[in-house]
């Protein structure tokens, strides 16, 4: 049996992926451990799953100002050359360089088969190049591997910035390591993610869900009485905007839906709202992936989790873009038929129910976020990115 380790940055949606993967890899009796800089995963992992955490030379002020700015990644607009300087210059090589001397130290103790790197931890995939351990790369952001034609130059900055890590820690030469040429796994279908023309060595995989380990109470008596013969939505828009723009938005989706005949989940504090109209059930956190198989429809900001977990369930979506990959997913969403898409700094109380209505009472953005659905399932999930890990292995 192999050893494999992942390498991850300190952020639950590039975690989470590799959970399920790890687990899957202990299941067929390999051994499996995580390189982070966060101590806490280890109550995250799989039985058996090892935990070593990586050592940085910095004070707890300055560590602590780095997790903030990973945190930041979900706020900052990142469209242009402006942000991905901070994404870069504040977050991404000052994280990879305090990491690189700890994976290299950690490489050498537990000396993997198989490294498994987060496209962000390119550190992880300049260590393993330099010390010969075949590595592959997880792809928890699609929209990082697909050049904008309207924006060729910041791709070409962003490999710039790779590049010069590489050439820093010892790789010479203008070749991009952190997407790994053996393989890369990509969590969506290639329907989802659109034309490529990406070598075969990017696997398509789809979604890889997590089941959450932690339990989240939910009123389901209450939600079981106000959704007899209605239409059910959820409406999660993440943690991308401040508090004044966040009332905003819950008083359009307020004025929208109160009194109408369906039950409205809203994933909020309550606190923000005014008054609550009987239809609604708003909650800071909910079970959401138990919650969205009983939906017809989700509004959300186009977040890539939140897209793939309704479309693993074959639900539209009205996405509203705010911030970072979010314009990218939302694309996905609309160029598949399977939901509309609204602008967040124009739309209109008008124009979210009119959205709503139209995918509650048009079956067809239902049958094509059934077909999105299918190509999640026919890419093979955990399993498939299993075996293509295993290819990995030398004999």
């Amino acid at each position: 049996m192999a050893k494999f380790t992942f390498i991850v940055p300190p952020l639950t949606g590039h975690i989470n992926p590799t959970l399920s993967l790890g687990n899957e890899l202990l299941k067929r009796n390999h051994t499996v451990s995580w390189f982070s800089l966060d101590a806490n995963l280890k109550d995250q992992l799989p039985e058996k799953g090892q935990l070593i955490v990586l050592p940085i030379d910095m004070d707890e002020m300055a560590k602590k100002k780095l997790f903030e700015h990973a945190q930041e990644l979900q706020k900052k607009k990142v469209y242009g050359i402006d942000s991905l300087k901070f994404l870069y210059e504040e977050v991404l090589t000052p994280m990879n360089s305090l990491m690189m001397n700890g994976i290299e130290n950690a490489l050498d103790e537990f000396k993997p088969d198989v490294v498994i790197s987060d496209h962000q931890i390119f550190a992880g995939a300049t260590a393993s190049f330099k010390k010969n351990i075949p590595y592959a790369t997880s792809v928890t952001a699609p929209a990082s591997i697909k050049v904008n034609p309207s924006f060729p130059k910041i791709h070409e900055w962003e490999g710039e910035q790779v590049i010069a890590f590489q050439n820093k820690f010892g790789v010479s030469g203008n070749d991009r390591l952190d997407c790994s040429k053996l393989l890369t796994l990509v969590y969506t279908s290639k329907e989802f993610f659109g034309e490529t023309d990406l070598p075969s060595n990017y696997k398509f995989i789809g979604p890889v869900l997590s089941p959450r380990s932690q339990k989240i109470d939910f009123d389901w008596i209450k939600f079981e009485k106000i959704s007899q013969n209605r239409s059910k939505i959820l409406v999660s828009i993440g943690t991308t905007f401040d508090h004044t723009q966040k009332k905003q938005f819950f008083n359009k989706v307020v004025e929208a839906f109160a009194g109408e005949n369906i039950t409205v989940i809203v994933v909020s504090d309550p606190d923000l709202f005014e008054n609550i109209p009987d239809n609604f059930i708003i909650q800071k956190h909910i079970p959401q992936l138990e919650i969205i198989q009983h939906m017809q429809a989700v509004v959300c900001h186009g977040g890539n989790n939140t897209v793939c977990e309704t479309l693993s369930y074959g639900i539209p979506l009205i996405v509203i873009p705010i911030a970072y990959d979010q314009s990218f997913v939302s694309s996905c969403v609309t160029d598949s038929g399977a939901g509309i898409r609204l602008n967040f700094n124009r739309f209109k109380t008008s124009h979210l129910k009119e959205a709503v209505y139209s995918i509650l009472n048009n079956d067809l953005y239902s049958k094509n976020a059934k077909m999105i659905q299918s190509s999640f399932e026919i890419a093979g999930g955990v399993s498939k990115g299993a075996d293509y890990l295993q290819t990995l292995v030398k004999n």
